[in-house]
């Protein structure tokens, strides 16, 4: 497994890939030892294009770990446009899912930013849990980058 870090204005976020492809986004910093590949590489230049405001969608080979339901779920996150909330509740019914369970996938995304399950609010855009960096204040921190209408 190969991993690298960036520091971003949410704090430090480090990358792991494995076969050419990423499985975890972090906060914090990689233990020593570990080397970058031109995945991460390619991945960290498309994270600094996003904090400055010049890559809306990400291009990047994922290999999320997860339950079949989890990966539709976040593949669904992967579809919601820059900038643009859904809720829990609309990709349960795209899924023919629960909320309960939608929100579950995204409590275990691995790869948050890159798959953004931060654009993801409860009812009435009630912004709910967030498990990366800070917790909410990060979640609303990236929809603000992104110009999102935050209730």
């Amino acid at each position: 497994m190969n991993m690298k870090s960036i520091n971003s204005p949410t704090g430090t976020l480090t990358l792991y890939a494995e076969n050419d492809k990423i499985i975890v986004l972090e906060w914090g910093k990689p233990a020593p030892g570990f080397g970058s590949n031109p995945v991460l590489d390619e991945a960290c230049d498309q994270l600094n294009a996003y904090f400055d405001g010049k890559l809306r969608q990400f291009d990047l080979p994922l290999d999320p770990h997860g339950t079949k339901h989890q990966k539709a779920v976040w593949h669904e996150m992967t579809l919601i446009p820059y900038g643009q909330l859904k809720t829990y509740g609309d990709l349960a019914r795209t899924l023919g899912s629960s909320g309960q369970a939608v929100g579950g996938a995204c409590g275990k995304n691995p790869i948050p930013i890159i798959i953004p399950c931060h654009r993801i609010v409860g009812a009435g855009g009630k912004m709910t849990g967030f498990s990366g960096g800070e917790g909410v204040e990060t979640k609303l921190q990236l929809l603000r980058l992104e110009g999102a209408a935050i209730i």
